[in-house]
């Protein structure tokens, strides 16, 4: 299976299960309590995203039917439904976390998992893999950050050792995200020094040093305490309304789906059940199956 360029923190990592010992700060850093966005955020030619009759079996378990589905360049889009419904896999195969079993997945106008040779479609080589995940940044649920190393050091690794960036240039701009993450006082911090809150926004601003065109957001408030959910959120809606990036999110919070979005699709056993803007899956929705997914949702 293939791996991402810059590897990940094991799932069981102490940055994972470390105490709170550093008190959270508010992620505001400027009046109106909107977080400051002033780092080098991408603000031009953010790429779409299509699956083309995309199949994922797990064994005998198929996890994606046959699914269709685009996002346009800049799009926000969020994926709803259940857990096992297929929402996390998508993102796993847009990051080669998860290989492909049939279909094809577009990034911009480039195959993900195909390429061109000879005018014919063949499986992706590791260097076009390798190519293409450098569009792509990803922040997980569980930070994954890397505990061995201070916090300039998380940011800065991907990019000196994938992208060639300078190390000056590296440093300078993770210091404009710790900044902008209202964490520039922690960059010598390791992550067991920080609150859950404190390692998210870390995980945040190291997606973003990676320069992306596509942000992909698994359940990043779901490993968080209820107090310190309200701020990583107001981060990603800044992010979102200052760049082009074009987002791809999975969440059970329905209020930050509805704000962060453009357009809401509800999942089901693999498949698309209904798709439209928040205001229509979250006020007017059309099926059965979506209105008894939210009810559940909103009443726990």
């Amino acid at each position: 299976m293939p791996q991402p360029d810059t590897p990940e923190a094991p799932k069981d990592a102490a940055a994972d299960s470390a105490p709170d010992v550093v008190t959270e700060k508010s992620v505001s850093t400027r009046k109106g309590g909107a977080p400051e966005a002033a780092a080098d955020l991408p603000q031009s030619g953010a790429p779409g995203i299509r699956f083309e009759k995309v199949v994922k079996r797990f064994g005998s378990n198929v996890v994606l039917r046959e699914l269709d589905f685009t996002v346009s360049p800049g799009e926000r889009v969020t994926l709803i439904g259940p857990s096992g419904s297929g929402k996390t896999t998508i993102l796993r195969l847009l990051m080669t976390l998860e290989t492909l079993n049939e279909g094809v997945i577009w990034i911009g106008d480039e195959t993900l998992w195909h390429m061109d040779r000879g005018g014919k479609r063949v499986p992706a080589s590791q260097r076009h893999l390798h190519e293409m995940r450098k569009q792509v940044g990803m922040v997980f649920q569980q930070f994954n950050l890397f505990p061995n190393m201070n916090v300039l050091r998380n940011l800065t690794e991907g990019p000196v050792r994938v992208l060639g960036v300078p190390k000056d240039e590296a440093v300078e701009r993770a210091r404009g995200l710790l900044d902008m993450v209202g964490l520039s006082d922690k960059e010598n911090a390791h992550p067991t020094q920080l609150s859950g809150g404190q390692q998210q926004r870390v995980a945040i601003a190291r997606a973003l040093a990676m320069q992306p065109k596509v942000l992909l957001l698994d359940e990043v408030t779901s490993a968080l305490d209820p107090e310190l959910v309200v701020g990583v959120q107001d981060l990603l809606r800044d992010i979102a309304r200052q760049s082009d990036l074009t987002m791809l999110c999975v969440t059970h919070e329905m209020a930050f789906a509805k704000d962060i979005s453009n357009r809401v699709l509800m999942f089901d056993q693999g498949q698309i059940v209904e798709e439209g803007p928040p205001d229509q899956i979250f006020g007017e929705p059309s099926e059965q199956r979506t209105r008894d997914f939210l009810q559940a949702v909103l009443a726990s």
